[in-house]
């Protein structure tokens, strides 16, 4: 069953005129912990005027997060530490070989729509996978983007791309996770994002026979970030971007993993 949000409209620029989101790449693995409290002071920083937008590609060690619709029962084997979020959805495992996208935008300014964020961001993934010749869907009754796999059998799917995001104050937090050549077996120790049907696995860009690089999807993200979101700049360590916060509330919410 194709998602009905096949039928939402896709895209959230800037407003003219606002500065361009940061873009910002760590080559190194990212502590999980020190990561999340950088993201949320960054998104603190933007509501409060601070600071610019900020998209920062990034990846961890091996770790299994939690969100907040995760169940006692979607750990099977907790191999790698174990980490509560304030993101949306259940389970899921980050580690080397996975692009982590952390998106912080300011939905005040571009549009308070947080549906429509989420299918862009679904969107982003799916256009960018297309440039490596991969078909990426959404599914009604599954989260995540997802792969036929018919060399697996009648109707066989694997994940290949999962979202979760929070929203706070109006700035999102948290993102989107794609996998480029993690290992994949480390998914088994959990139920990964509450799907336990065969016929649902996981995969990866090397698992489908690519050789893409992570820089490749980078470079790839970067381009296709534009038309959706608008114009990125480069990082500047230390660099404050004059941004008009408008008005805000204290509202904060988290999103399901898509």
């Amino acid at each position: 069953m194709v998602n009905a949000r096949n039928e939402l409209g896709f895209g959230l620029p800037a407003p003219d005129g606002s500065p361009p989101a940061a873009w910002r790449i760590s080559g190194a693995a990212v502590e999980y912990e020190s990561a999340v409290a950088e993201m949320e002071s960054r998104a603190d920083a933007i509501a409060a005027g601070r600071d610019s937008e900020l998209v920062w590609l990034l990846e961890h060690p091996p770790l299994y997060t939690a969100g907040t619709s995760a169940a006692p029962g979607d750990l099977i084997e907790p191999r790698f530490p174990v980490f509560q979020t304030g993101r949306g959805g259940q389970m899921t495992y980050h580690g080397p070989g996975q692009r982590i996208a952390y998106v912080m935008l300011d939905l005040k300014r571009r549009g308070p729509d947080v549906r429509r964020f989420v299918a862009s961001l679904e969107e982003w993934i799916i256009r960018s996978l297309a440039a490596f010749n991969v078909r990426g869907e959404r599914r009604e009754d599954r989260i995540g983007v997802w792969v036929r796999r018919p060399d697996k059998g009648e109707g066989h799917e694997d994940k290949i791309a999962a979202l979760g995001v929070r929203v706070s104050r109006w700035v999102t937090l948290h993102g989107i996770a794609i996998n480029v050549e993690p290992e994949l077996a480390n998914f088994s120790g959990i139920v990964p994002c509450g799907v336990s049907d065969r016929r649902y696995g996981v995969t990866s860009l090397a698992d489908l026979g690519l050789t893409a690089t992570m820089a490749d999807l980078d470079a790839v993200l970067r381009q296709e970030f534009g038309p959706l979101f608008g114009p990125a700049a480069d990082y500047t360590v230390g660099r404050l971007e004059n941004v008009s916060p408008g008005r805000r509330t204290d509202s904060s919410a988290s999103v399901p993993s898509r």
